[in-house]
């Protein structure tokens, strides 16, 4: 059983910025399953994704791995497929916490656990990267270096996973998504206060974008095409393709 989330669950006299420190690592399963809609599919759809993409003697990067979930997803898709997965997380309470995870299990592919920053990373011979809800809190003006380094270190024809909460162009669509969401934590058991704080301790770090800027960011990073496969709310994932050597 994993430990229930009540981090915000009594007042705060002041909200601090939201940090992946070792209280939030100690509940993140129930965190992020209660917070954001289909996890569990985007984390599946990850799997599926390398069965597809991932060619023996690769790299598989995994951006902000947090405790490993889909990491783990790569290395069941990829069980007839060697290939290298790097596990990445700038939260050292993460990746020590990735790395006990990913001992109890037995795995077809090596799982290498680094605790680094993102754009810190040297991606070379990837078929895969994967950002699932890390680019978001990431400074907006370093996004797109790091969209060209991962752009730079996949093969042709390899992919970027990329999973965000995003903002709507409107404000009156902003809101519905934000209410929506707000009504989906409520439906997992969360209070008025633990959304109420939680939101302001997020306000700070998670920055989010529009589908419009990730689509043309990803665009002028040099990916050929860009598919959005799943949204919900304000909660979306895509697949950003970098094409092949003989395509226009």
């Amino acid at each position: 059983m994993h430990k229930p989330d009540n981090i915000f669950a009594n007042p705060m006299e002041s909200v601090e910025d939201f940090k992946f420190d070792e209280a939030v690592a100690d509940v993140f399963p129930d965190m992020i399953q209660r917070s954001v809609p289909g996890y569990q599919t985007i984390v599946h759809t990850i799997g599926e994704l390398a069965s597809r993409y991932v060619k023996t003697a690769t790299r598989v990067y995994d951006l902000g791995c947090s405790l490993g979930a889909a990491s783990l997803s790569v290395a069941r898709g990829t069980a007839n497929t060697p290939c290298d997965i790097i596990a990445v997380d700038a939260s050292q309470a993460m990746t020590e916490g990735c790395e006990r995870r990913i001992k109890s299990f037995s795995l077809p592919n090596p799982i290498t656990v680094q605790c680094d920053l993102a754009q810190n990373t040297n991606i070379t011979n990837a078929s895969m990267v994967v950002m699932n809800f890390t680019l978001q809190f990431i400074q907006p003006e370093l996004r797109l270096d790091l969209l060209k380094q991962i752009y730079a270190g996949l093969n042709p024809g390899g992919i970027l996973v990329l999973s965000e909460k995003i903002s709507h162009e409107t404000l009156q669509g902003n809101e519905l998504l934000i209410d929506l969401h707000h009504q989906f934590k409520r439906d997992n058991g969360y209070s008025e206060l633990e959304v109420s704080q939680k939101r302001a301790a997020l306000e700070n770090v998670m920055l989010t974008d529009s589908f419009s800027q990730h689509d043309q960011r990803l665009r002028e990073a040099g990916f050929s095409d860009v598919v959005m496969w799943y949204k919900c709310y304000n909660f979306m994932s895509l697949v950003a393709i970098k094409g092949d050597a003989t395509d226009a």
